[in-house]
């Protein structure tokens, strides 16, 4: 089986409501789709959202990386020489993680269909079905305290709760606002998406532990690249740190768990640059004795069912966070995984079980 033909799409969907964290406001889902045709039929999807504040990825930078360093690599590969094709996307230039990762997850796609498995069996096959928390965009805390009741309500047990916007005791107001609102059953998990100092982030994570606030976890306290910063919170607090901006790669990875920099480690996608990297991430701290999560940008179901079939075939990977698509105004992909409230089903199809993406049903961006 070999590649006949890579095609890009530049796709965007409505947000029911603006998504809001200490890095971004997104109003709508942009993301750049790609589809892999092979020589016996056979189609695989994979797609980019653009996350400059994070990733350093913009929609043309992805875009220009999918059809200039990528596809001319892959064109005509043979898929029995697999590990070399992987091998060679994530030599194939520095950086441009998200334009691997579109790449990866549509031809793992098109390898486990050739094996006539799902994804996820093709990759360990662990477990058929997840649950997501649900997440919290950071805003008053009134009414974020609001959107928690509602997302309970809706059946969500576990609440990602976005901080670290503007001053600390904020912070505090937030979260207090929605614990006395959901009850002490509801599990919180706090994302500060690099907006704290180490010295904050000990002093409100302490604040917090004294008032008694539950937290499970508290994710990248400081910044991305502070990994001193991030051991010094994980060192001086009882609640979980956990690692997201501060690993992309492997070797990121390595660094963190190494040096106990933190207790758990968030990996993405579009960070690692595909399946392939996530893979060696999660060993990594699999055999230092620390669980990873599985989270994701503002994607579309094409690339939250990748996670999910990565997800659910490890063992190590304990928590998900795959809320993106029921925040959506529309649903574009066909196929793919299934939700029923915060209960996520692996597709029993081969491949990553996604029958179509209308393309056009998005709104449009151009190429």
């Amino acid at each position: 089986m070999k590649i006949a033909k890579i095609e890009t799409h530049r796709m965007a969907v409505p947000l029911i409501k603006p998504f809001k964290t200490a890095l971004r406001t997104v109003k709508t889902a942009e993301t750049l789709v790609v589809k892999i045709t092979c020589d016996n039929g056979i189609v695989g999807w994979g797609e980019a959202p653009p996350t400059v504040v994070i990733t350093g990825d913009s929609m043309s930078s992805i875009e220009s990386a999918v059809k200039e360093v990528l596809a001319p690599f892959l064109f005509k590969q043979d898929f029995s020489n697999y590990e070399e094709m992987f091998q060679g996307i994530s030599a194939s230039c520095i950086g441009n993680s998200s334009a691997k990762a579109a790449v990866d997850m549509a031809l793992y796609d098109c390898l486990s269909q050739s094996c006539q498995l799902p994804l996820y069996q093709f990759l360990g096959g662990h477990k058929k079905e997840l649950e997501t928390d649900f997440t919290v965009s950071v805003n008053g805390p009134e009414e974020m305290g609001e959107d928690a009741v509602s997302y309970v309500q809706q059946g969500f047990d576990v609440l990602k709760v976005k901080v670290g916007k503007d001053h600390v005791q904020t912070d505090i107001d937030r979260v207090r606002e929605i614990r006395a609102r959901v009850g002490d059953d509801i599990k919180i998990r706090l994302d500060a998406n690099q907006g704290w100092t180490a010295k904050e982030a000990v002093a409100i994570i302490r604040k917090m532990e004294d008032l008694d606030l539950q937290i499970e976890l508290v994710e990248q306290p400081v910044k991305a690249w502070d990994i001193v910063g991030l051991k010094q919170v994980t060192d001086q607090v009882d609640t979980l740190i956990m690692a997201d901006e501060s690993v992309f790669s492997p070797k990121q990875a390595l660094e963190v768990v190494k040096n106990r920099s933190a207790d758990l480690i968030n990996i993405k996608l579009m960070k690692a640059g595909g399946i392939y990297q996530a893979q060696m991430i999660n060993q990594l701290a699999e055999i230092s004795g620390m669980e990873c999560m599985v989270g994701s940008m503002i994607e579309t179901k094409i690339g939250i069912t990748a996670a999910a079939h990565f997800a659910a075939s490890k063992k190590n990977i304990t928590r998900f966070d795959f809320d993106a698509p029921l925040m959506m105004a529309k649903e574009v992909v066909e196929g793919g995984i299934m939700y029923a409230g915060r209960k996520i089903f692996l597709p029993q199809g081969p491949g990553l079980g996604i029958t179509n993406v209308d393309i056009k049903g998005g709104v449009s961006l151009g190429s």
